[in-house]
């Protein structure tokens, strides 16, 4: 399986070994801490805007606890515990505060609505029989470290589940740190590992470095990599200070210079371990008071009812069931023929509890009677749970390793057919195996399912085989219900189920040390690729019901299900590249960025290389005298994007870097890459597109990416005529006219603004019409491009000042402007303020058609974030709106195509645009239908307007 925007599967991960006792001896007990102050913020972060009373906003926020839940009950299954403590943070300051002032001084405040969820939480844990220890005056960490070397001092095994970096400096041969989110695990070796310097001298590491998180300075410019190299080095702090007049550069002046700070650094990044903890943990070093403890059912029981966890409360009751029962039981009510799932029981993970007292049955399949047994088993169900293990994360050039299936919960088969290495097993033959199970496959009535169902289907397809009936895809159900967190497979497990898993890596290895998976042993495969379609399924049955649920989101995900069948259309078209004509323009390019680097050295009087900031700092504010625009946070001139482009304006150096800047980039990027990244079978390139990735809806486009193309310039729109077409057959580009524009006046219902699109104006000219009170065959080109900017401007939530910058005119005069366009279309006014309350008031805005976008800072107290989420409000409805339009016209057009013009292929959607090759006979066609087909898939309350250019070309089809 392949995960979009992920490089490589993910999973959850696997549990922390107990140490084993030598025969005869008693095994060794365990200490369990949980960084409590750590698992909320996560909890708070990964889950849905869950509430007691689903959809009610006024209801009490419950994703952190529902979090927090599924995270101590999945460490629970991991670890076995003989005492435990969950450790929280306490209200107040610390002795750090003390120490230094400024001590967290930037860190945010505690959302409102995971601080009304602190309460239960410290409650639930208890119920779920976890000790919680809070002690005012200490922070988390140095309980944590007070318990820790206690125990340890005890011969007890520490385990501290935890993300924090900072606890790895109390590792040692007692003490392991594990992250029960990323599956790291931070042992003596793990820890030299990952920083490069033994937990002993992980003090000294981090008072080089500081952390920023907390703000605590280090050395300037002194990052992991010098501090590791430094302490290996010399062995110590204390040991480089003795030398740090040896130190040369920049990083020992830093360092010389810090010396007087990192007595006070050292002693705010040490985790105290002697903390006098006597009225919270009685008779430590004892730990009888945190043993561990038995939930207290009945109590969750009425608490999972208060909070509306519904199927938990279920799974309390579930638990007293016979194994074997309860699974034949669940296998019932879940296989009913012609029945679906029932939403009662899948709306949250009862399906985690019933395999909880349950075994997994993961099974590898070497024989064809134990192939043919799974063959029937798939032709019988409901629905089927597919995943693929291959050679590539490239889909078009990947080719199956083995594949894996799940028709109930807890149960999957894994069919390998190309592990290859030394002693595997015999292994049933590929083309074999995929030809017994091409006609359930290409069967449309046979339903399936998986996890980013397009890489699958590309990966069959290379095999010859065109997958049909996929009626379910878990990353675009959580894309749809939750689009501003994780897609991942293995993220969707933990947050919704509870449920942890194997890694890739784990597998694999990682850099230029993993193995292809090929070579991963068939029993460690099996388990890892029957996990993957187990979980999918599993998944799968909790995020139905939800969407289910909720019409207009479902309405939202057939749309996204369509999509993704067009999308992985265009994938496997393909569109042709002209290598000759890019190795001209490359050719082109290299002249002319040699002569911007010759024009350059002339104008600063010496040669300097234009890739260097620190060498342009120099020419600039050194030598050439240039105003410094802003600093960088070390308090250097910044020669960023943003201080060329304002220096450019007025002096010719900094032009001829921007532009040399921007040559250099279309060339590595486009004409030198392109060509080689034509598929050899097809010459073609075949670009993927990210459907899951952007909160508004619109589509990613990578390897290569169609959407950066710099077609504002010259030779950014010649790259584009090296899209080609065959002979006999041209390029055709369909383009929506104005879309946001249009989308606006529908939204706002706008008079002015609906009468110009009705009435077929320059909507610009109209809008510079009304702001200079003139008439509209009166406005000048001048006021036209202001009207153009406020138009746009607005729909993105430009204040005056960025007005005022982007016209280059007064602050004053940008804020006259706006103020006269709001009176003028008071429609638009009333819009955003309308739009910015109820985005406070819900925590998310709507398109048109019912797409969810949630703007978790809303309502932040930190104004810079709540400024820009309430600016995404404004601009979020219609960038989203116009991302529905253009699948709604990739979905009717396909549609189209496929019912009686087989040789017209749609190629490429690139914003707003959807890109053909076609015959040249089709033309006609094309210019009528594919308008009046994009214009129809809507009614809104202006008329759509969808535009076709036709060329040998793509640029030419403009």
């Amino acid at each position: 399986m392949q995960e979009e925007h992920s490089g490589a599967p993910q999973a959850a991960p696997t549990a922390v070994a107990q140490q084993a006792a030598p025969a005869g001896a008693a095994a060794p007990k365990t200490l369990v801490l949980v960084d409590g102050s750590s698992y909320l913020y996560r909890a708070y972060h990964a889950m849905p805007d869950l509430r007691a009373v689903p959809g009610d906003p006024a209801s009490p926020a419950t994703g952190a606890i529902r979090g927090i839940i599924n995270m101590l009950q999945a460490l629970r299954r991991e670890v076995r515990a003989d005492y435990a403590a969950c450790v929280f943070d306490a209200s107040g300051k610390t002795f750090r505060d003390d120490i230094y002032p400024e001590y967290k001084a930037q860190r945010a405040p505690m959302p409102d609505d995971l601080r009304s969820q602190i309460a239960p939480i410290h409650e639930v844990v208890r119920l779920l029989g976890w000790p919680v220890l809070a002690v005012p005056g200490v922070e988390a960490d140095d309980v944590i470290g007070t318990l820790a070397v206690a125990a340890a001092r005890q011969g007890v095994e520490v385990i501290v589940s935890s993300g924090d970096k900072d606890l790895s400096q109390l590792v040692d041969a007692h003490i392991t740190i594990i992250d029960t989110m990323s599956g790291k695990k931070r042992d003596v070796a793990g820890v030299e590992a990952e920083f490069g310097v033994p937990p002993a001298l992980m003090v000294d590491f981090q008072t080089l470095v500081g952390d920023p998180v907390d703000n605590v300075p280090g050395v300037p410019k002194v990052g992991p990599k010098t501090a590791a190299k430094w302490l290996q080095e010399y062995g110590s702090l204390d040991a480089l200070l003795a030398r740090a007049d040896a130190i040369k550069g920049v990083a020992g002046e830093n360092l010389r210079a810090a010396r007087g700070w990192l007595p006070t650094g050292r002693s705010l990044v040490t985790i105290r371990t002697d903390c006098d903890l006597a009225e919270h943990v009685a008779g430590l070093p004892a730990l009888d008071s945190i043993a561990a403890g038995a939930q207290d059912t009945g109590a969750l029981r009425v608490f999972y009812e208060k909070y509306g966890f519904k199927s938990l409360a279920r799974a309390l009751d579930a638990q007293a069931v016979p194994p074997e029962l309860l699974e034949d039981a669940v296998a019932r009510q879940q296989h009913q023929p012609g029945a679906g799932p029932a939403p009662e029981l899948f709306d949250e993970p009862a399906a985690v509890a019933a395999r909880q007292v349950g075994n997994l049955r993961y099974e590898t399949v070497l024989t064809w009677e134990a192939f043919d047994i799974w063959l029937a088993r798939i032709a019988a169900a409901e629905l089927t749970a597919v995943d693929t293990e291959t050679t590539s994360l490239d889909d078009m050039r990947a080719e199956i390793v083995g594949i894996s299936l799940s028709v109930e919960p807890g149960a999957a088969a894994y069919i390998p057919v190309a592990h290859a290495y030394p002693d595997a097993p015999a292994q049933l033959p590929r083309d074999e195996v995929l030809a017994r199970l091409k006609p359930w496959l290409e069967d449309g009535a046979k339903k399936k399912l998986g996890q980013h169902v397009k890489y699958d289907r590309h990966v069959f397809a290379n095999h010859g085989i065109e997958v049909r009936g996929y009626a379910h895809d878990t990353m675009l159900q959580s894309y749809v219900l939750e689009v501003h967190k994780p897609h991942g497979l293995a993220s969707l497990a933990e947050r919704h189920l509870g449920r942890s898993g194997i890694h890739y890596e784990d597998l694999c290895g990682k850099g230029v040390n993993q193995i292809p998976f090929a070579q991963v042993s068939i029993d460690k495969a099996a388990k890892y690729s029957c996990e993957d379609a187990d979980q999918a399924l599993d998944v799968h049955r909790t995020l139905w019901p939800r969407l289910q649920a909720q019409p207009g989101l479902a309405a939202i995900y057939a749309l996204e299900m369509q999509t993704s069948e067009v999308l992985y259309r265009i994938e496997r078209n393909g569109v042709l590249i002209d290598g000759p004509t890019l190795s001209s323009q490359s050719h082109a390019l290299g002249q002319r960025i040699l002569q911007l680097e010759q024009e350059a050295h002339a104008l600063a009087g010496q040669p300097f290389n234009l890739g260097s900031p620190k060498q342009i700092g120099e020419i600039f504010f050194k030598k050439l005298e240039l105003p410094v625009v802003k600093k960088t946070p070390s308090g250097a001139p910044s020669t960023d994007e943003e201080v060329l482009e304002r220096l450019a304006a007025d002096y010719p150096l900094p032009a001829k870097i921007l532009e040399h800047r921007g040559l250099s980039k279309l060339k590595g990027t486009y004409t030198d890459k392109l060509a080689q990244m034509a598929l050899p079978r097809t010459g073609r390139v075949h670009t993927h597109y990210a459907q899951a990735v952007a909160v508004t809806g619109r589509l990613a486009s990578n390897d290569p990416n169609l959407q950066n193309i710099p077609i504002r310039t010259p030779e950014g729109r010649k790259v584009r005529e090296a899209f080609i077409a065959p002979p006999g057959r041209v390029i055709a580009s369909a383009d929506y006219s104005q879309i946001e524009l249009r989308i606006m006046a529908h939204i706002s219902g706008d008079e002015a603004l609906l009468r110009a699109f009705h009435d077929g104006l320059d909507v610009h000219r109209a809008t510079a019409a009304e702001v200079f009170g003139t008439t509209v065959d009166q406005v000048t080109p001048e006021q036209r491009r202001y009207a153009k900017v406020i138009n746009f401007g607005l729909i993105y939530g430009m204040s005056s000042f960025g007005l005022a910058k982007n016209l280059g005119i007064e602050n004053k005069a940008a804020a006259a402007y706006i103020e006269r366009y709001f009176q003028r279309f008071a429609g638009v006014k009333r819009y955003m303020d309308e739009t910015r309350a109820s985005a406070k008031e819900q925590g998310y805005v709507e398109t048109v058609f019912g797409r969810r976008l949630y703007l978790p800072e809303i309502n932040s107290p930190n104004g810079p974030r709540r400024g820009a989420a309430e600016r995404a409000a404004i601009n979020a409805p219609m960038q989203g709106t116009a991302a529905d339009l253009i699948k709604k016209s990739m979905v009717a057009v396909q549609q189209a195509l496929d019912a009686g013009k087989p040789g017209i292929l749609m190629i490429m959607q690139v914003h707003d645009e959807l890109v053909f090759e076609l015959p040249e006979a089709e033309t006609g066609w094309v210019r009528s239908e594919i308008p009046r087909l994009m214009a129809g898939v809507a009614q809104l309350k202006v008329p759509l307007v969808a535009e076709v250019g036709v060329g040998p070309n793509w640029e030419q089809a403009h």
